[in-house]
């Protein structure tokens, strides 16, 4: 690990514990160099999560992307922001089970579907409405008997 102060490429761990997070390790280190002391943290390196898209095309999982969605589904219904954390941190964990860390679009918008339902209605259909493409009042008829 390189000094920030000189350079040197050489230090040596001083104390080393669990980061705040528990999903790293905070490692105070001083340099062999100056002795400057400074703090660095290890974090197992993750594998994306692919998501695959009707058009065969992928991108990397993106959690800003589901959360916009909920957002604008959930807007001006009564659900608690840290509810809909819970929902997106809950989809995540599923995702980092996948075997080959990869999902199709469709599978994805239905985990959030799914968790959707138990959440609110109302939301449900909104979500449902742009993620099916709903292009008749019939749609969102037989959605909305789903729901019941």
């Amino acid at each position: 690990m390189r000094c920030p102060v000189c350079d040197h490429g050489e230090s040596k761990v001083v104390d080393s514990r669990p980061a705040d997070d528990g999903d790293s390790i905070r490692r105070r280190r001083e340099c062999l160099a100056c002795g400057h002391r400074f703090t660095t943290y290890e974090r197992l390196g993750e594998v994306p999560v692919m998501v695959i898209k009707s058009d065969d095309s992928s991108e990397v999982f993106d959690r800003d992307k589901i959360t916009r969605g909920l957002l604008t589904a959930c807007a001006k219904r009564p659900i608690a922001p840290d509810r809909i954390n819970a929902l997106i941190d809950s989809i995540e964990g599923e995702l980092r089970t996948l075997p080959r860390g990869e999902v199709t679009s469709r599978a994805l918008g239905d985990m959030v579907l799914d968790r959707l339902a138990t959440l609110d209605d109302v939301a449900y259909i909104r979500f449902a409405s742009v993620y099916k493409d709903f292009q008749s009042v019939e749609e969102f008829a037989s959605a909305l008997k789903d729901v019941r």
